[in-house]
């Protein structure tokens, strides 16, 4: 179980993310990168519909770019074919140039979620967790300077249990 104390109500990131969702990119530009955590994403058996996800992520970035600043991106969807929230976590070896955040600086770090039309309020602590992950600047260069998914796994799950 999650400690409470660390989150709202029990969610955690440990709660919506395994180690097979965690995976070191080597992409060279956002849509690939985007298309490979939704390929892994949709290997989930909380993803019903894997082409609405992509197509659903796809449109959103064409409305607004999903890069928060300070080299992460946050793609996220709320959909009816998914059964329950869920997230996979992308780190690429390179910066992601054509990410168009919004400080116009690279992406390395991806954080992408879906979750059921129905589940805002866990969306949103999801979304606040995650910001709570990277706003620190000494954590965010901890992060970008792993090693292995399984290393970025364990760092973005600790203190989870």
């Amino acid at each position: 179980m999650a400690d409470e104390g660390l989150s709202e109500g029990g969610l955690s990131i440990g709660s919506v993310l395994s180690p097979e969702r965690v995976v070191l990119l080597d992409n060279p530009d956002k849509n690939s990168a985007l298309k490979k955590l939704i390929d892994v994403l949709s290997q989930t058996p909380e993803i019903k519909d894997e082409d609405e996800l992509e197509k659903s992520i796809f449109d959103r970035e064409e409305m607004m770019s999903t890069g928060i600043g300070l080299g992460v991106g946050v793609p996220h969807v709320r959909l009816k074919s998914v059964k329950d929230i869920v997230m996979a976590v992308g780190l690429s070896r390179h910066p992601i140039d054509d990410y168009e955040s919004l400080d116009d600086e690279p992406v390395r770090l991806i954080f992408l979620i879906a979750a059921r039309n129905d589940q805002h309020r866990e969306y949103i602590r999801l979304l606040k967790q995650v910001s709570s992950q990277v706003k620190d600047e000494q954590r965010r260069k901890e992060i970008f300077q792993v090693e292995s998914a399984e290393q970025l796994y364990d760092y973005l799950t600790q203190g989870d249990e």
